[in-house]
């Protein structure tokens, strides 16, 4: 871990101390669950270490993974239930050694798509929504079906492009984050005892994306170099 931690620069250090703040607050005056925090943390870690291009992102992200399902779950969000079980899991797993085949000098290498690849993956991300969509609508106890549908495309989508190594997974993220805090809205006016807490950790995770983009398009223009 000490190796993992030297390198962070000053805003990555203030933006965990400060979320990780908020967790604790609003865990200690909701009477949150200990679980809820943790799924909370590892989140945060995980999409920090992701913006970094860290291998161990994935090791966080395998717990994450499996804590979020389970909240999914207890929620209704039966789609988000799938997206973390039967495609995340194994995802981190392939993810962390397409990873690990692809460091320079201990660096990830990053790369950059071409319009035609934009075009395609904005196509495949507006039909799935819509199909999901209506799929996830026929199910019984099924809660906000469109918006579950969209998180779930996107999440698909951008965690292909980061395993792929791809900046553009990040203007994805973005996206898919805005949606999952309103997802999350919408849960919590409805009673969800752990909305507010996922409401946070997923304002967290949008602010993370907007600096994930800024840090591999940085990473990408170096290796074009």
């Amino acid at each position: 871990m000490k190796k993992y931690a030297n390198d962070w620069n000053l805003f990555e250090i203030v933006w965990l101390v400060l979320f990780t703040s908020i967790a604790i607050g609003f865990t200690v005056i909701s009477k949150d669950s200990l679980f809820g925090f943790t799924v909370f943390i590892t989140g945060v870690l995980c999409v920090v270490l992701a913006a970094k291009g860290n291998l161990m992102s994935y090791v966080f992200g395998m717990y994450n993974t499996v804590g979020y399902a389970y909240l999914a779950y207890v929620n209704g969000l039966f789609g988000e239930v799938m997206l973390n079980l039967l495609f995340f899991v194994p995802m981190n797993v392939i993810g962390f050694y397409m990873w690990k085949n692809n460091l320079q000098d201990g660096k990830l290498s990053m790369r950059q798509m071409q319009i035609k690849g934009l075009v395609i993956v904005g196509a495949i991300c507006v039909l799935g929504c819509l199909l999901l969509g209506v799929g996830l609508s026929y199910i019984p106890g099924q809660n906000s079906p469109f918006i579950d549908a969209i998180t779930t495309v996107l999440s698909i989508v951008a965690t292909l492009l980061m395993v792929r190594r791809f900046k553009e997974q990040w203007l994805v993220y973005i996206v898919l984050n805005m949606f999952t805090v309103l997802l999350w809205a919408i849960r919590m006016m409805e009673g969800s005892g752990e909305g507010l807490l996922m409401i946070v950790m997923w304002s967290a995770y949008l602010v993370n994306a907007v600096y994930g983009y800024y840090n591999w398009n940085k990473g990408a223009k170096e290796v074009s170099a």
